[in-house]
């Protein structure tokens, strides 16, 4: 005997048409994130770190990093205020 959820699978399979819709879709119109170099930035940082001062280093995602790259924008609060 089958299993009941194969059946319904097969009975609602919609492949086609989500492929279509696929081949058929505007790559502009694909969300994505503004930026897109935070790693790189950050594993450029790191590399860098390790090579000058201390290979065991672990360089971490700072607040600066977001800013640099339209991923956060400065705080208005405390005494960094402009």
């Amino acid at each position: 005997m089958e299993n009941p959820r194969t059946t319904t699978a097969r009975e609602h399979d919609d492949h086609e048409l989500i492929e279509a819709m696929v081949k058929d879709a505007d790559p502009s119109a694909v969300a994505g994130s503004g930026g897109g170099h935070l790693q790189t930035d950050i594993g450029s940082k790191a590399d860098l770190i390790r090579e000058v001062s201390d290979p065991e280093a672990d360089v971490r995602p700072e607040k600066q990093d977001d800013i640099a790259n339209a991923q956060a924008y400065p705080s208005d609060r405390g005494p960094n205020r402009r």
